[in-house]
C-alpha cells in the first residue's frame, strides 16, 4: 500500500489500524483495544496490555537467534575510542546493571535520573531502567547544577546514574562536581548514585552515597524483564517551557513501542540488521527515540557517536562514519549540515568517502531551509528528507514515508502528515483556514500512540500548554500552511510570526531569502519592537568560510533580495554579520532570547544554551544598530 491508501485506512478505522501495528510487538498480555478515552480530551493507548520495552529492544532479538548481530557501534573521534556491542553482549550488560539497580532498592515505578555523555553505557542505563519498570529521566550531561536540581526535585529519583566527566573537543567537563552541587541544592535527595569512572577524568566518590559502576554490579543477580502496564511511563524528558520552568514530558510504554517500531521501516526505510545513525545526544528526544529505542526495537544496529559535525577532526567526520560503519539511513539536525556546509562549501570532504551504503539523509530538530537541503542533495547525490516532530510527540508528525512510498520532495516542506496525525491550519478563533493560508498548526485529538498523555505531575499545565487554545486540538506552537497537494509547510514558531504594520509575516520565509545569498552560510531573522510599525525584522548573517568582502555590501544585497522576493511590506532594512548564532546544544536558534535582548527585556539564560557568552556578543551587535530603541 502507498502513502495515501495507508493514511486513508488509518483515518477510516484508527482502532483497527493501530491494533494491526501492535502485532509487531511481543506482549506479555496483548491489548484487546487500542484507544482509551479518559474524558475531557485525555487519551491513552493500549492501556490494558502488559509489556516490557527492554525485552522488545534486546532480549527478543537474542531469543530469535540474532544475538551475534551488532546492536551498538560506539565511535568517539574525540577520544579515539571505537567499539561494538552485540545484542547478546548488550543483554548481559543491561541485565547486570538492572540487577545493580534492584540491589540498590530501585523498583518498578521508581525514577532514575541519568546524567551521562555519549557513551554506550548511557544507552545501557536507559534500557536497564526499562528492564525493571523504573522510569528514567535523562538530563543532558554537563547541565548546570541549578537546572539539574530542578529536575531532581520534580521527578524525585531513587537513584542517579552518572559519569565522572564528559569530553568535548577542547576540554573535559567535570560532571561529578555539577552532580554534587545539584544534589546539595535539591530538596529531594537520591539514595544512591552509580558513577561510571571515565579514564579522561576519574572523580572522588562519596562513600555514603556513591558507588562505582562496576562495583555496583559485582556479585549481583542479573535482573529479569518486569512486565508493566501499557500506560506505564517509560520515561520523563524535560523540555524547556515558555515560563522557563521545565516541563516533564511523559512517554507511555506500549504506544511508544508500537509507534517507534512502525517508523523504522515506513519512514527511515531500514530493515533489521541494517545500520541506522541518528547524530544526536541521549539528552534530547531524538537520542531517546532514535539512538536508543527505535533502532533496537526494530533489530537495527545503532551508532553512538561522541563527536561534532566539524572540528572532530574536520567537516568530513560524518562521511567517515557513514563509510566506515555502512550506515544505511542517517538522521541529523539542519544546523549540523549548515556547520558542515560553512566549513566545506564545495563538498570536498564528501568526495573522500564512499557513501554507497547511504540511502537517504533525514533532517529534523528545526526548520530545514531550502538552501541547506539543496546543498546536501547536490553534494551527496542522495535523497534529503526534512521531517517535523516535537519532544512531545516523540516521532514524526509530518514527513516523507520513504519506506512506504517515497513522495516527491518539495524543498522547504517536510512533506505530509503521518498516519495518526490529523494536521490542520487554524486561525486565531480556531477555525480551519483554506489551503495556502498561514496560521497556527494544530493536530486534531486524539494524538496517536506514543505521544505524550500528559506532563509529569502537572495536568493543569499540560492542559494550558497544549489543549486550551484550540479546544479539541493539540496546539503545536508552530505556524505554517498546507498547500493544495496536502504538503505541510512549517514556517516559524507561532511566536516568530511577526506583525509589521498590521501585516503577518513569517520569519522563516525571510530566512529562506537570506540563506539564498551565496555568501550566507546561516542566518536568523527576529522581530524586534518598533515604535512606528509595531515590529521590525532584523537579520543576523553568518558568512561562508573564506568570504572576504565588505560586510556592508553583503548586507545591502540581502536588503535588496528581501525587497525583491518578499516585497516592501516586510520593511526589511537592518541586518548584521555575526560570527555565530546563539543556539541550544541540539542546534535550535534561540530567537526568543535574541528578541528580548533587542527589546531590552529581562530574560533567563536558557539552560540548554551551548555557549552563554554569545549573548553578550549579540547584545553588543544590537546596540551597534540602535537596539533597544530609546
Amino acid at each position: 500500500m502507498g502513502y495515501r491508501d495507508t493514511y486513508d485506512r488509518w483515518k477510516a478505522d484508527p482502532e483497527a489500524y493501530w491494533l494491526e501495528q501492535a502485532e509487531a510487538i511481543d506482549w506479555d498480555i496483548a491489548p484487546t483495544r487500542a484507544l482509551f478515552d479518559r474524558g475531557d480530551h485525555i487519551y491513552e493507548w493500549f492501556a490494558d496490555a502488559s509489556v516490557n520495552t527492554c525485552y522488545n529492544a534486546v532480549d527478543r532479538h537474542v531469543e530469535q537467534g540474532n544475538g551475534s548481530r551488532v546492536a551498538i557501534i560506539y565511535d568517539s573521534p574525540i577520544t579515539g575510542n571505537k567499539s561494538t556491542l552485540t545484542y547478546s553482549e548488550l543483554q548481559a550488560h543491561v541485565a547486570s546493571l538492572a540487577g545493580a539497580l534492584v540491589a540498590q532498592g530501585v523498583e518498578k515505578g521508581d525514577r532514575v535520573v541519568i546524567y551521562m555523555p555519549m557513551v554506550p553505557e548511557a544507552v545501557e542505563a536507559m534500557l536497564a531502567c526499562a528492564r525493571i519498570g523504573a522510569i528514567h529521566s535523562v538530563v543532558f550531561g554537563g547541565f548546570a547544577s541549578s537546572e539539574l536540581a530542578v529536575r531532581i526535585d520534580d521527578c524525585k529519583p531513587k537513584a542517579i546514574i552518572a559519569a565522572s566527566c564528559g569530553v568535548e573537543p577542547s576540554r573535559v567537563v567535570d560532571y561529578k562536581p555539577l552532580l554534587d552541587g545539584a544534589i546539595e541544592q535539591a530538596t529531594h535527595k537520591p539514595d544512591t548514585c552509580i558513577i561510571l569512572q571515565r579514564g579522561q577524568k576519574p572523580c572522588e566518590l562519596n562513600p555514603e552515597r556513591d558507588i562505582d559502576w562496576y562495583a555496583a554490579q559485582d556479585g549481583v543477580r542479573p535482573a529479569p524483564c518486569v512486565p508493566v502496564e501499557g500506560n506505564h511511563p517509560a520515561y520523563i524528558l524535560y523540555t524547556s517551557g515558555t515560563t522557563g520552568a521545565p516541563k516533564g514530558v511523559v512517554r507511555p510504554t506500549a504506544g511508544h513501542l508500537v509507534a517507534l517500531n512502525w517508523t523504522m521501516k515506513n519512514i527511515y526505510n531500514v530493515e533489521p540488521g541494517e545500520v541506522f545513525w541518528a547524530a544526536s545526544d541521549v539528552g534530547w528526544v531524538v537520542g531517546h527515540s532514535y539512538i536508543c529505542y527505535a533502532p533496537l526495537i526494530a533489530g537495527n544496529t545503532t551508532v553512538v557517536f561522541e563527536g561534532k559535525p566539524v572540528g572532530t577532526p574536520d567537516a568530513g567526520t560524518f562521511w567517515r562514519v557513514i563509510e566506515e560503519h555502512g550506515v544505511a539511513s542517517f538522521f541529523t539536525a539542519p544546523t549540523a549540515i549548515r556547520a558542515v556546509k560553512r566549513e566545506d562549501p564545495d563538498g570536498e570532504e564528501i568526495k573522500k568517502y564512499d557513501l554507497s551504503s547511504l540511502r537517504a539523509l533525514y533532517l529534523a530538530g528545526e526548520r530545514a531551509d531550502p538552501d541547506t537541503v539543496e546543498w546536501a542533495q547536490e553534494k551527496l547525490g542522495k535523497p534529503v528528507y526534512d521531517h517535523w516532530w516535537q519532544t512531545e510527540t516523540g516521532y514524526t508528525i509530518v514527513g516523507n514515508p520513504a519506506g512506504l512510498e517515497a513522495l516527491p520532495v518539495k524543498v522547504g516542506s517536510p512533506t505530509v502528515p503521518m498516519p495518526g496525525y490529523d494536521v490542520q491550519i487554524l486561525d486565531e478563533r480556531g477555525d480551519p483556514l483554506p489551503a495556502g493560508e498561514l496560521g497556527a498548526i494544530a493536530i486534531k485529538l486524539p494524538l496517536p500512540p506514543g505521544t505524550l498523555p500528559g506532563l509529569w505531575n502537572a495536568e493543569d499545565r499540560f492542559r494550558k500548554s497544549y489543549l486550551t487554545t484550540f479546544p479539541g486540538y493539540y496546539e503545536t506552537g508552530d505556524a505554517g500552511r498546507i498547500d493544495e497537494d496536502g504538503y505541510v509547510w512549517i514556517m516559524a514558531r507561532t511566536d516568530d510570526v511577526i506583525n509589521v504594520a498590521g501585516h503577518r509575516l513569517s520569519t522563516g520565509a525571510m530566512e529562506e531569502v537570506l540563506a539564498g545569498h551565496p555568501d550566507v552560510a546561516e542566518c536568523a531573522v527576529v522581530g524586534v519592537s518598533d515604535e512606528l510599525k509595531g515590529q521590525m525584522p532584523v537579520g543576523f548573517l553568518c558568512l561562508t568560510k573564506g568570504v572576504d568582502r565588505p560586510h556592508e555590501e553583503i548586507v545591502a544585497e540581502c536588503v535588496t533580495r528581501m525587497r525583491e522576493q518578499i516585497g516592501p511590506v516586510a520593511a526589511f532594512k537592518k541586518a548584521v554579520v555575526v560570527d555565530r548564532l546563539p543556539k541550544t546544544r541540539s542546534g535550535k536558534i534561540l530567537r526568543a532570547t535574541m528578541v528580548k535582548i533587542a527589546d531590552g527585556e529581562d530574560f533567563k539564560t536558557p539552560a540548554t544554551i551551548d555557549d552563554p557568552a554569545i549573548l553578550d556578543e549579540i547584545r553588543t551587535t544590537l546596540r551597534g544598530i540602535g537596539y533597544p530603541q530609546g
